[in-house]
């Protein structure tokens, strides 16, 4: 058989398909960890210009990776740890809270004082069987007691893959990009923009939203702190963090808290909580978006708005990343397509 001769057309089909089927079974296998790996590419993202900086005064890239590592761990993993772990004393006092009896008694007196709210509830209760719910209700706990442990178990694991990666993307950063640039089908210019426009829109995306999100959080604040809301920092924070879900997820921190005093007899501070929160705190993002975030995306805020939300119906909380990244690649692919026929149209 003579060097350089063409392979059959059968083998490069089989060829193909092997590559393929390797790729699903590849991607199969990354699946659990795939939360993980995006989390480690957005932190390196995200961190990279402080990353730089630390490596012009360290030079040993290991030092220098493990000494960020330690740094992202000590910035979001522990207070991470600390403010789920506060929430969730803060929802045992909220339980303790309605069972105790002053705050039963608003709740006797309201529904005495509508009588159609308290029909509806007598009925309510004449439907249900305690005894059965009682039954199904244990059945329930007892099966979901498992499922909170392992995705605990899940949970930690993923952390320490992420902070594993984030180690190698630190030290290895430029040996990832050279790997990444060889995989791709585009011409080096190409491949430059693209990765440019990713890397813009994490910035974007992330960054952004997190400095919208702060200034929601220090609005409800100030709001918390004048009514005399017990833990003004803690829901501060909590509501800095669910602000990053846009359109409503502010209103998932501040809405609750509105009912909550509203069911201790503070209806005029719930009421106020209400206004400020609907048309400040859950609007203002309408405002600082497109300034800080709609040039960097080159996306309408419309665009970018509907990305994100669908990528969180997708993908989860990793779809506010997600969403805008993958519409940031078609678009791009989109223009090299689009300027690659403009190019041969115009050739003579």
């Amino acid at each position: 058989m003579q060097e350089g001769r063409e392979s059959p057309p059968w083998r490069q089909i089989t060829l193909y398909l092997l590559t393929f089927a390797t790729l699903i079974l590849c991607a199969f296998i990354l699946q659990p960890f795939f939360s993980a790996i995006v989390g480690a590419i957005v932190l390196a993202v995200v961190t990279e210009i402080p990353y730089n900086w630390l490596s012009t005064r360290i030079p040993n890239r290991t030092v220098c990776a493990t000494i960020a590592l330690i740094l992202v761990i000590l910035a979001v993993i522990v207070p991470g740890f600390f403010l789920a772990q506060e929430l969730g004393e803060q929802a045992l006092r909220a339980i303790a809270s309605l069972r105790n009896p002053s705050t039963q008694n608003v709740l006797t007196d309201y529904i005495a004082n509508h009588p159609a709210l308290a029909n509806r509830i007598e009925a309510f209760s004449a439907s249900i069987d305690v005894n059965n719910a009682a039954r199904t209700t244990a059945a329930y706990v007892g099966s979901k007691a498992a499922m909170i442990l392992g995705n605990s178990v899940h949970l930690i694991t993923e952390i320490v893959v992420m902070l594993f990666l984030l180690f190698f993307l630190f030290r290895d950063r430029q040996l990832a990009l050279a790997a990444l640039r060889s995989l791709l089908p585009l011409r080096e210019d190409e491949t430059s923009e693209l990765l440019e426009r990713i890397d813009d829109t994490i910035y974007a995306t992330f960054l952004g939203r997190l400095a919208i999100a702060l200034v929601q959080g220090v609005l409800a604040g100030l709001a918390f702190w004048t009514l005399g809301v017990p833990g003004v920092v803690l829901w501060s924070i909590t509501l800095t963090a669910f602000a990053m879900i846009p359109a409503f997820g502010a209103f998932l921190v501040w809405g609750p808290i509105a009912i909550y005093l509203g069911l201790n007899g503070h209806w005029g501070k719930a009421a106020l909580l209400a206004i400020w929160g609907g048309l400040i705190v859950s609007t203002i993002d309408n405002i600082l978006y497109p300034i800080l975030i709609g040039g960097h995306l080159r996306s309408h805020t419309a665009i970018i708005l509907i990305t994100i939300l669908g990528g969180i119906a997708v993908f989860g909380p990793l779809g506010i990343i997600l969403g805008p990244v993958i519409f940031t690649i078609a678009s791009t692919l989109l223009d090299i397509w689009h300027t690659r026929t403009a190019q041969i149209t115009t050739q003579p």
